[in-house]
Formats: C-alpha cells, sequence, structure tokens
C-alpha cells in the first residue's frame, strides 16, 4: 500500500512511519512532505497514493487547502495535535482522525477500517458524526480570555485586550494594550489555534500579533518586513519570508 505522509514536524513524521513498520508493514511510505505547496505540486505531478496521512497544521497553513489546490482522490487519516477542525475533517475524503501523540491501537484501527472500506468498495457515511461534532464545535469557539495569576491571585484578561501575544525563553506572554504583560499556561502554536484568525496572525515562531498593535511596517532584507508594535518591546518583529504574503492578504481583508 503506497501511502504518503504530510507532516512538518520531522520528529512526529518519524514517530508515524516507526508506527506504520511495526504494525502495517504492507504501508510503503513513497513520500514526506512538509506544507501545503509542496503537497498540491507533488499531488499534481505523481499518481495518486493509496492512503494519505496529513496533519492538519502544516508550515504554511491547513491543510485543508490542499483540497482546494488540487483535486485529492486518495483516501485521508487526519493527525494533529487539536481537534477544533475535526468537523471539517470528516468532511474531506476522511477515513479517520487521530489525535497527537497517536497511539499504536487507534492507529491500528484506522487502518483497518480503511482496508475494510477499501475491500467493500464503501463510502464512509459522516452524515452522522459531522452533526455530532457540529454541535460539539459550535460550543467551543475561539478563546474570549485567559486565566492569569498575579501573586497569590487569579485573574483573567479578555482577548480583546491582548496586543500581541510573545514567546521569550520557552514562556508565553499576553502583552495587553494598557501596557501590563502577563504569562499565558500556552504555547504559541497551542495560541495559535484558540484565536480568531480574522483578529491575530503568526508573523513568526515568537509573535502572534493583532493588526491594532501595528504602528508601523518596512520592508526589510530578504523579501521580509520588519513591524514596529504598540507597546513596544525589544523582540524579534520579522515577518518570516514565507509568511509575509499571507500576512499582507490578512491586513487586506
Amino acid at each position: 500500500m503506497k501511502t504518503l505522509i504530510i507532516e512538518d514536524e520531522q520528529p512526529a513524521a518519524k514517530r508515524l512511519a516507526k508506527l506504520l513498520a511495526e504494525h502495517c508493514p504492507s504501508c510503503e511510505i513513497i513520500a514526506f512532505i512538509d506544507s501545503v505547496e509542496a503537497a498540491s505540486k507533488w499531488l499534481k505531478a505523481n499518481p495518486s497514493p493509496d492512503l494519505i496521512f496529513m496533519d492538519i497544521q502544516l508550515a504554511d497553513g491547513l491543510s485543508f487547502d490542499i483540497f482546494s489546490k488540487t483535486d485529492v482522490t486518495a483516501p485521508v487519516i487526519f493527525t494533529t495535535a487539536f481537534d477544533q477542525y475535526t468537523l471539517r475533517a470528516f468532511k474531506v475524503n476522511s477515513i479517520d482522525y487521530l489525535l497527537k501523540p497517536i497511539d499504536p491501537e487507534e492507529l491500528k484501527t484506522a487502518i483497518d477500517k480503511y482496508y475494510r472500506l477499501n475491500r467493500q468498495h464503501e463510502t464512509f457515511d459522516r452524515s452522522g458524526i459531522e452533526r455530532m461534532l457540529e454541535s460539539v464545535l459550535k460550543q467551543q469557539g475561539y478563546k474570549e480570555r485567559f486565566l492569569v495569576k498575579s501573586g497569590q491571585h487569579l485573574n483573567y484578561v479578555p482577548v480583546k485586550e491582548v496586543a500581541y501575544f510573545f514567546s521569550e525563553d520557552g514562556i508565553a506572554f499576553a502583552q495587553c494594550v494598557s501596557g501590563k504583560k502577563h504569562i499565558i499556561e500556552y504555547t504559541l502554536d497551542q495560541l495559535e489555534d484558540m484565536l480568531n484568525p480574522v483578529d491575530f496572525f503568526r508573523i513568526n515562531r515568537q509573535v502572534i500579533v493583532r493588526p491594532e498593535a501595528i504602528q508601523k511596517i518596512s520592508t526589510w532584507f530578504n523579501s521580509r518586513l520588519k513591524l514596529n508594535l504598540s507597546p513596544l518591546n525589544e523582540l524579534n518583529l520579522i515577518v518570516s519570508r514565507d509568511r509575509v504574503s499571507d500576512f499582507k492578504k490578512w491586513l487586506d481583508k
């Protein structure tokens, strides 16, 4: 069974490959791909694999964008650390949905489901699952406030009061418009999924910004952009080159 792995985190890709070797020796991994753009090009230029393992969050966007760029005919097993995209996953060729770290038994179950559907030429009836997931997702929404600690006291910070989030020495902070900053008990990767993408954009590995916090945008070396934010901060405020195009689209909404 020719298998394609679309995953931007090398340790996760290696772990999945190891699990497949142990629990599905018939799987022949024909390629590892780490981005939406590369996956779209590969699928257009190569015969369709028998099965695709696809991480939802890739280096240059969500893997759902692959389906709008090319015709994906192979069945897909989605993988991710967060389950807020479950409904959308089940609407695009999905056999199953695995949360990271992937459990070997759940992987075996997903592979067995693939073989059963393939052998019986069945189509996966997702309507009941979609209705159930839709009701759950409606309750989740985006994060509206964060619980923060101040000394021995707990308080909360509304998201609308945050100018930007940043990471320093492995700790994430919320920088408020008022000038105060608070430690947030999430990573920037987690925050990126909790925040409304209309209101926030991750410019690089260190910073997630709100448009109102941007005071000045300057061109920078290697086709990058440099930002001045308010409140001021001694951060690396350079928009990564691979994010410049999406950043401009985000600002132009």
